[in-house]
């Protein structure tokens, strides 16, 4: 059975996954969702759409695919209510990931973010870079739990 863990994913972090299907963003959040599941907020599906819609990625996919992919990220998700606000990082739009791992008890929260990670552990919720998260699935690392 495996452990209910509970993630956060940054932007940048979920538009690489996607993109990029043998990328370590993509390994990470295979894993996420192998080992638990993963947290949205509204204000960050917007984001992401408004990040998916833009020109530049009609060189790399589809628009239809990357709508279909959103689709299935929050099809699959579970969506956290905000209720309490956060207000900690450099750069004020980085709060909702903030937010959201507060809000949704997280297990940690994954970033390629600088403004996020020099807050490392931020309310006892680990940061971490794609990378680091993997390697908590490594033999002989313990997984993070609930």
């Amino acid at each position: 059975m495996k452990t209910e863990g509970r993630y956060v994913f940054d932007t940048s972090v979920i538009v690489s996954a996607f993109l990029l299907k043998d990328s370590k963003p993509r390994q990470a959040f295979d894993l996420a969702l192998d080992h638990g599941v993963i947290l949205l907020s509204l204000p960050i599906v917007k984001e992401l759409n408004g990040v998916l819609s833009r020109p530049k990625f009609d060189h790399y996919l589809l628009r239809e695919e990357r709508e279909r992919f959103l689709a299935a990220l929050v099809l699959e998700a579970i969506f956290v209510e905000i209720t309490e606000n956060v207000k900690a990082c450099r750069d004020p739009k980085d709060d909702m990931f903030l937010q959201l791992a507060v809000n949704g008890s997280a297990t940690c929260l994954v970033s390629s973010d600088k403004d996020l990670l020099d807050l490392n552990p931020f309310r006892a919720i680990p940061i971490m870079t794609p990378d680091e998260f993997i390697a908590l699935f490594q033999p002989g690392r313990g997984e993070t739990s609930s």
